[in-house]
């Protein structure tokens, strides 16, 4: 398991879930908008604030960002 790559894959499957933009969901998440494309591009780690962030960002429960289908 790459947890990077299942991360990112997570964060854009919620974020595309929610027909949210790129732009808008690192609004919601107060980072930036190529931060947010890294992460899902699996080119960027994330800190456990940043995690955080993200998954109230989505209104998900932060574990479900780490499961892999």
């Amino acid at each position: 398991m790459d947890i990077i790559k299942v991360f990112g894959t997570n964060v854009r499957k919620f974020r595309t879930e929610k027909k949210v933009s790129q732009e808008k969901f690192a609004e919601l998440c107060g980072l930036h908008r190529t931060y947010i494309s890294d992460i899902e591009c699996f080119r960027r780690s994330i800190s456990l604030d940043n995690i955080q962030r993200i998954a109230n960002a989505l209104q998900i429960e932060t574990y479900k960002l780490f499961l892999e289908d």
